[in-house]
């Protein structure tokens, strides 16, 4: 057998002096990587504090004062601009129109009326009609039952406005990306040209759509709108497009043996072969819209995101608590009932509808029914305006803050405990090696890192993302918004490892965490800072809890996957030779899933750092921070934009890292 890196045996007396085995790959980045480290950390303690280019909170550079300018120079030409008079104000102007009808139609007041439109029996009504229509008898009782929870916690308008800024936004993403995945999927140059930028979309955290949008469209509906719809276009398109390349090359094929055209193939063959991916696709934008559109309660975006920013800021955990349980039932009725479509569309597409005319019969007379809710609804006040009891949110909020208050006096031991430990030991440290090294030598590690972890092009966009956050005046803070990000993303891999790891060695396991997973990943990320917040109170430990909720559920999966994706041979051959579990975990599993493994933490990195950025509002500090205080003071608008910017570059730069180094890995 001839070992890898050495020579074939040669005689004694023939034998030449040569050089030891270069080691193998795997030690040689591992030693690199050390090196740099050693260097970085003796560049830090010679250098430490120095060029660290922080700048003070009310500090403005003159790019900060330049984006304030900008925004001045934005609203000076809203009354001059062409741009302004003839495109951006009336889709302005339309998008706002939409969201005002739909909410004088169903949940605010439609002057001269005290009541909307129709009244909340009538809209009960139609909603339940319609998800029964769509998605059977559960998702109706389902959507019914959220819909009276919704009223009985005193968020009726709030929720409904919810539910209209995330339909609009669904409405229009269908609009423009069904085409566009149709495109993508019929043109390798379409694909080409829109990757690229639905990668730079889905690589943004969210909190850095908003201030740019703001620029442009003000506060407002209509910004709320747009920014949700840029949000979730991206997933939409990309499951489109996967959807209609699967189809069955063997079934376009006959199709065109019997003469149908491209048109006719899409019409007829693709789009009904598709139609359940296609529908998943609506499920996914419908739930980034349903995220994006709590976000946008900063921007004056109507809905519940509003009283769980409100209670955010003023501390109400009980608040906060009941209206973000309002979110969750939301998602979950929305999830539920555009998953329970899918599956029905997969049942028709298979022929496989049931009784079609009963069902035809039951629905013919339940709108009727419908119809006589809508009637009375318009007509009697009780039954137009949601009704003041039972008020199930009031009490419920003060037994979330007593409960609070008791977990906090008897657990704070416990909770200082964690804090502390994760604070002094991971994140002071790690802070003052990243925030206090000179801006020069921090940027000399990073581009080291992304060359050796992926090669020449994350160096390139490592180089050119720097120089943005650099330019935004933003450096220090920037790393340490880096530094939490890095150590949430730390705590994360290492408990989506070991339950990722149970759970792709364990059926029984996988079965039983999955759909904890599931739900975890369905509620959006606003709702995730309120109890991070009742247990550590407002700091920045808070986000970095709250960014491990969110990011540890798609994580686990991927390594869950990954592990039961090991060739089932090797795994034997494994056992076979005696090994021990713990042996089978770290020398075979882990190994060979090392790209589930890497791609793990490339999403997990993103999920942290959205969620770290959003933790701003909780006293997260670093870039979000200053989103948030951009919004709320005038003066720090340009400073606020420039930290938006700032974001999107460590996203950007992130992202590239990691997939490099997952498909490098991969291809190892």
């Amino acid at each position: 057998m001839t070992v890898t890196g050495a020579r074939p045996s040669t005689p004694p007396s023939t034998r030449a002096e040569t050089p030891p085995p270069e080691p193998p790959p795997k030690r040689r980045l591992g030693l690199t990587l050390g090196i740099v480290v050693v260097g970085w950390i003796v560049g830090w303690a010679i250098w430490r504090g120095q060029a660290t280019l922080e700048i003070g909170v009310a500090e403005l550079t003159d790019v900060h004062r330049w984006l304030l300018e900008l925004r001045d120079d934005f609203d000076a030409a809203r009354n001059s601009n062409v741009v302004f008079l003839y495109v951006i104000d009336p889709v302005s102007s339309a998008l706002d129109w939409v969201v005002t009808f739909l909410q004088e139609l169903v949940s605010q007041a439609a002057f001269p009326r005290p009541v909307p439109e129709i009244g909340w029996l009538g809209v009960l009504a139609i909603l339940t009609w319609v998800a029964y229509a769509l998605a059977g008898l559960r998702s109706a009782l389902l959507v019914a039952v959220s819909l009276l929870v919704f009223g009985f916690f005193g968020y009726w308008e709030e929720s409904l406005d919810l539910l209209i800024i995330t339909a609009v936004s669904v409405g229009i993403c269908c609009l423009v990306g069904l085409p566009l995945g149709i495109w993508m999927a019929r043109s390798k140059a379409a694909t080409t040209a829109v990757t690229p930028v639905l990668d730079l979309m889905q690589t943004m955290p969210s909190f850095a759509y908003l201030t740019p949008l703001v620029l442009v469209f003000g506060i407002g509906p209509a910004s709320a709108v747009v920014v949700t719809l840029i949000y979730a276009l991206p997933p939409l398109a990309r499951i489109t497009a996967h959807g209609i390349r699967n189809v069955s090359p063997t079934t376009i094929e006959a199709s065109r043996s019997m003469g149908a055209t491209r048109r006719q193939v899409l019409r007829k063959v693709q789009l009904p072969m598709a139609k359940r991916t296609i529908v998943v696709g609506i499920n996914q934008c419908t739930m980034a819209a349903l995220s994006m559109a709590t976000i946008a309660a900063l921007i004056d975006g109507p809905g519940l995101g509003q009283p769980v920013m409100q209670a955010l800021q003023s501390l109400d955990i009980g608040g906060a608590f009941v209206s973000g349980l309002a979110i969750v039932i939301m998602a979950i009725m929305l999830d539920r009932t555009t998953t329970a479509a899918s599956e029905r569309a997969e049942t028709a597409a298979r022929g496989g509808t049931g009784n079609a005319r009963r069902r035809r019969q039951i629905l013919a007379g339940s709108a009727v029914l419908v119809a006589v809710a809508v009637y009375f609804s318009r007509t009697y006040t009780d039954l137009a305006e949601f009704p003041a009891s039972p008020d199930l949110g009031t009490p419920l909020a003060d037994g979330v803050r007593s409960a609070t208050e008791w977990v906090t006096s008897n657990i704070e031991p416990v909770t200082e405990a964690l804090k502390d430990l994760v604070s002094y030991g991971l994140l002071n440290p790690l802070q003052a090696l990243m925030a206090d090294s000179p801006w020069w030598l921090m940027a000399a590690v990073l581009l080291a890192v992304s060359y050796l972890l992926g090669g020449w092009r994350p160096l390139v966009t490592t180089a050119v993302c720097l120089a943005v956050i650099l330019g935004t005046g933003l450096w220090n803070e920037s790393m340490k918004t880096l530094t939490t990000t890095v150590v949430a993303t730390l705590l994360v891999m290492l408990i989506a490892v070991i339950i990722g790891v149970w759970m792709g060695r364990n059926r029984r396991a996988d079965a039983f965490v999955r759909p904890f997973l599931d739900a975890l990943q369905t509620i959006p990320p606003f709702v995730y800072l309120v109890p991070a917040l009742a247990l550590f109170g407002p700091t920045r430990f808070t986000a970095i809890v709250a960014a491990i909720a969110y990011a540890t559920p798609i994580a686990t999966k991927l390594i869950a996957d990954g592990i039961r994706g090991v060739s089932p041979t090797s795994v034997e051959a494994a056992r076979a030779s005696g090994t021990t579990a713990w042996q089978m975990i770290s020398k075979v599993q882990l190994p060979m899933a090392r790209a589930a493994v890497v791609l793990a933490s490339n999403q997990g990195l993103l999920f942290v750092l959205s969620m770290v950025v959003i933790g701003g509002l909780v006293g997260g500090g670093g870039l979000g921070f200053l989103v948030v205080t951009g919004f709320s003071q005038a003066e720090d608008f340009g400073k606020g934009l420039a930290a938006g910017i700032a974001i999107t570059a460590l996203g950007v730069m992130l992202d590239r890292i990691t997939q490099h180094a997952a498909a490098r890995t991969g291809r190892a």
